[in-house]
């Protein structure tokens, strides 16, 4: 299949530095993910000073959350579409100007439906940007090097979980959750001067015959890679969700931070060794992976609290899943070709579906067989991932990338 010029590396077209990653401009677009990452869960970390100051209660306030997955989920395909052709960096820009906005009138508003109409904003905003952010990370680099590109980038989410939410709780605790969502503003404002200055600008995609996302599913491997991510999302997000009440039952309730923190190290190791030979091994790190969150569930499910065990099983479920949204949008764009771009955005509208799924279905598990289902549910979910990947050898997890 052809490939167009435009979505060449410039450093590959100029014959210089083509060994290099931009990593000034990377790092811009990583910070750019630990902004859309920590916005979408902040609010779990004080939510109960939400709720009293917009009095309502914690369930109501809890659906910012749901209303930013549902914001993503809903308008990732149709926006995408529509701004196909719009230069990258403008695009970009405006995404995050976007983030801007809606941290900042969720900072000052008073109004709970004010507050949650700036939460849907947000979730707009991050459709965008997640639609664009690794396709751009592969623009920018050399093709043996992309796959190291996009988990630069994807760096950002496990440094969110592991670190930003507790610094933003523990902020918000200290001085008002409104500073917690000022302080995001600022660090926007700051990836935006950041991206301005580093990151370069890229051409849109000339708009062609028939729907975008259609044409991109009859691609051959696309569907197999988008029926592994909505089902390991699923699975992975029943138990992330719930993880405060299933440690309750195992008497650590009040070492869930911890818990989170050895799941968040173990990620970043995840990132690091998939951006490091996610070139040659993508097919064998997806099963690793797989099989790693697997195992983890495993001990998870039969341990009763030995503390060693869980924090393994952390540590476990970290390596194996730390390096999936590396290793899943790779295999997208790459099964996606001149496609890439319809195929991330229904990669990111099914993996908001899935987590805005896994906390429905992890609420009706957890009320009908309570919190020890957990870890058996995601067992029962990896088996048709598993098989999916092994399935997927000739097209969207191939033994073999494409290096062209």
């Amino acid at each position: 299949m052809s490939k167009d010029t435009t979505d060449a590396p410039a450093d590959s077209r100029t014959g210089i530095e083509d060994q290099r990653l931009p990593l000034p401009a990377l790092l811009a677009l990583a910070t750019a993910v630990f902004i859309t990452s920590l916005t979408e869960t902040l609010p779990a970390g004080v939510l109960p000073a939400m709720s009293a100051d917009l009095g309502v209660g914690e369930s109501a306030m809890g659906q910012s959350v749901t209303i930013y997955a549902i914001g993503t989920a809903l308008t990732a395909l149709p926006l995408t579409a529509a701004t196909a052709g719009w230069r990258r960096k403008r695009l970009l820009l405006t995404a995050m100007a976007a983030f801007a906005v809606a941290n900042t009138v969720t900072a000052v508003s008073a109004s709970f439906p004010l507050t949650m109409v700036a939460r849907f904003v947000a979730g707009v905003a991050a459709g965008l940007a997640w639609a664009l952010l690794a396709g751009y990370a592969r623009r920018m680099a050399p093709v043996h090097l992309q796959g190291k590109a996009i988990a630069i980038v994807m760096t950002g989410i496990p440094i969110a979980l592991s670190l930003g939410v507790p610094a933003g709780t523990f902020l918000g605790k200290a001085l008002g959750w409104q500073v917690s969502f000022l302080i995001m503003t600022g660090l926007t404002l700051l990836v935006i001067a950041w991206i301005v200055a580093t990151v370069p600008d890229h051409p849109g995609r000339q708009r062609q015959g028939g729907t975008p996302m259609l044409r991109a599913l009859r691609v051959p491997g696309v569907a197999p890679v988008l029926f592994v991510t909505l089902v390991f999302v699923l699975a992975h997000t029943i138990l992330y969700t719930y993880i405060a009440p299933f440690l309750d039952r195992l008497g650590m309730g009040d070492s869930t931070d911890l818990v989170l923190l050895a799941f968040g190290a173990a990620s970043l190791v995840s990132i690091w060794y998939v951006g490091a030979h996610i070139h040659r091994r993508l097919r064998a790190l997806t099963i690793a992976g797989t099989l790693l969150v697997a195992a983890a569930a495993a001990i998870l499910a039969l341990t009763t609290g030995n503390p060693a065990l869980v924090y393994g099983a952390a540590a476990l479920w970290g390596l194996g899943w730390g390096g999936v949204p590396t290793l899943l949008q790779t295999a997208v764009g790459d099964a996606g070709g001149e496609s890439a771009d319809a195929a991330q955005a229904m990669l990111v509208t099914l993996w908001n579906v899935a987590m805005a799924g896994g906390g429905v279905v992890g609420g009706i598990l957890l009320g009908l067989l309570g919190s020890a289902s957990f870890p058996w549910s995601v067992l029962a979910l990896l088996a048709p991932v598993l098989a999916g990947v092994l399935a997927a050898r000739a097209h969207g997890f191939p033994a073999v990338r494409a290096t062209s």
